[in-house]
């Protein structure tokens, strides 16, 4: 541990020489794990690859099966998309934090990570109220499914989302961009997170925590409200169809989206908690949290439309049988 503060003391003794701008941030990985970074590693390569894996052929199928052109496939071609970006714009880094102790991150890479962090998980918050309005339609409407969820209401449905998480937190990097750092430009984490960096400044930080408080509770905890909202609607007509079978199958359809909003929204509200109500909690519990935030949901999200989804497996076990070598 001595040898590893040494070797921070030129950067942060050049950082002191510099203005109250650094041209770079230094990421130390996780607190007081810094000797089991390269064990930690492993499980967050392999999920990341799996990840990768899961969407990437998520995405294939879905985009070479015309009878998957439905709402709900094309929300989740979205999702995945929005999955990838999440995940991709922080673990190549992370690992070479723990691999390579390569630290250094440059300014503009910093804020760049933490606007598409935040933005891509705004929008997947929207993806998944989205995938919950098409079930709702689906199970409350189904006659009129079709002519209310057109491709061009899908269309404009998913640029909205798009456009309201770039609006949202497009302001996040500006207002990092002009906070001082004259303390110190060392971030106690694995990524560059809107919070973390408003920890290093050396200034009045309150409205900014506020509006990043406030973006994610006008996006995160509506949509969940709004998800809940919804699926009452959707208990309430299940519960009134005549038969117990119908009643089965029109749950039946829901239980992809409802695993995978659990799993989404679970240490979402955790990691939002924390910055509010957490200063008790232990820096690595808070940054492991955060981390599964970011790897647990690319990775589940296929596997389970990919398990529960009769019509993705089969397309999926159908594609390896046909890639399978002859004997």
């Amino acid at each position: 541990m001595e040898g590893k503060l040494q070797h921070l003391i030129p950067v942060i003794s050049a950082y002191n020489k510099t203005n109250i701008h650094p041209s770079t941030f230094i990421l130390i990985g996780i607190p007081g794990l810094e000797f089991a970074h390269i064990w930690i590693s492993i499980p967050f390569c392999v999920v990341y690859l799996l990840a990768l894996l899961g969407n990437g052929s998520l995405l294939f199928i879905i985009k070479t099966d015309p009878s998957l052109h439905e709402p709900m496939y094309l929300f989740l071609c979205m999702l995945a998309v929005a999955d990838l970006i999440v995940c991709t714009t922080a673990v190549p880094k992370l690992l070479s934090i723990f691999w390579f102790h390569d630290r250094e991150i440059p300014f503009e890479a910093c804020l760049t990570q933490v606007f598409l962090i935040h933005s891509c998980s705004t929008m997947e918050s929207g993806f998944f109220l989205a995938m919950a309005f098409d079930r709702c339609v689906a199970i409350c409407n189904p006659l009129r499914h079709s002519a209310i969820l057109t491709r061009i209401v899908i269309g404009k449905m998913g640029l909205a989302i798009v456009l309201r998480g770039t609006a949202l937190l497009s302001p996040h990097p500006f207002l990092l961009r002009w906070l001082p750092y004259c303390r110190t430009n060392i971030i106690a984490h694995t990524y560059c997170e809107f919070m973390a960096l408003i920890k290093i400044a050396c200034a009045e930080t309150r409205i900014r925590r506020a509006y990043s408080l406030i973006v994610a509770f006008l996006t995160g905890a509506v949509d969940f409200m709004l998800i809940v909202c919804s699926y009452i609607l959707i208990l309430h007509t299940v519960f009134h169809l005549p038969s117990k079978d119908a009643r089965l199958k029109s749950l039946g359809t829901c239980g992809s989206h409802v695993c995978v909003i659990l799993v989404f929204y679970t240490p979402a509200f955790f990691s939002f908690l924390t910055h509010i109500f957490g200063q008790r909690v232990a820096p690595h519990v808070h940054i492991f949290i955060a981390n599964i935030y970011l790897l647990v949901p690319p990775l589940v999200n296929p596997i389970i439309y990919g398990v529960r989804t009769k019509r993705i497996r089969d397309r999926f076990l159908k594609f390896f049988r046909f890639s399978k070598p002859l004997n």
